[in-house]
């Protein structure tokens, strides 16, 4: 098992992406802190995790809240007896617009995006001291490498996470604390359909989601979208020993569409 004997934490873990990087690191052996605002999610996980033998444990909360971000890495230690990962995969889309933006709506995109992982890294990092090292990993995306026309917002929000990720890389390595950031392109997930189904430049929006994510799919250079799985695989080999060189990254993983 390439996760034997580790102890981590993943947020947005009730679905998506989030929740397939939770039962996969589970599976190879972790004991896994599931974070989500949705409870019978995060029940349906650590359920589905301890059914199958391993080690999980649910925190239902706002990660807005900074007082539940740091809570989640000192219960999880303190539940599990210590800590050595961390995927901050919280995200929020935020508006789609700049003229006019909704600004209450850009504040909780920056608070999910940026805020959140800010408060948790800081609360992390000395776990992952005590355990002599460890992993950060963070969910950027494809809009964090090259700008998007649909969403500047969040692609300002996911530049800041990589950016943050090259910094804390270099800050971190002395305490053999590896950083990394995952790039997901266009993933088959609730967040997708939100992105696809945005007026496009004229102000045109199309109704059928569906349609327009299996369109999405047709473009990329493999023709089709990702899977959640195939995130949770990258993410894995972040994590893991077998990166133990790997720091500063921002990894994309879609299907060659940022090539």
């Amino acid at each position: 098992m390439r996760l034997e004997g580790k102890i981590g934490i993943v947020t947005a873990a009730a679905s998506g992406m989030g929740r397939a990087g939770a039962l996969r690191f589970a599976r190879e052996g972790a004991a896994v802190g599931v974070v989500d605002l949705d409870p019978a999610g995060v029940e349906a996980v650590v359920g589905e995790i301890t059914a199958n033998g391993g080690r999980a444990h649910g925190l239902v909360g706002d990660l807005r809240d900074d007082d539940f971000a740091r809570a989640i890495v000192h219960r999880t230690a303190t539940a599990f007896g210590g800590l050595d990962f961390v995927w901050n995969h919280v995200g929020h889309p935020g508006p789609a617009s700049v003229e006019g933006v909704d600004m209450a709506d850009f504040d909780i995109a920056i608070g999910l995006n940026l805020r959140t992982v800010l408060v948790t890294t800081a609360a992390a990092i000395p776990e992952l001291r005590a355990r002599g090292g460890g992993a950060l990993l963070y969910t950027a995306s494809t809009s964090g490498l090259v700008g998007s026309a649909f969403s500047p917002v969040y692609s300002m929000a996911k530049f800041g996470v990589v950016g943050f990720v090259r910094s804390l890389a270099k800050r971190l390595a002395p305490d053999r604390i590896r950083v990394n950031a995952i790039c997901p392109g266009p993933i088959d997930t609730p967040m997708l359909r939100v992105f696809v189904a945005r007026p496009d430049q004229q102000g045109t929006q199309t109704q059928d989601k569906e349609a327009l994510v299996a369109a999405r799919g047709r473009q990329n250079p493999m023709g089709r979208t990702g899977k959640p799985e195939e995130i949770a695989n990258a993410a894995l080999f972040l994590i893991s020993d077998e990166a133990s060189f790997v720091s500063g990254a921002a990894l994309p993983v879609d299907g060659a569409a940022t090539a």
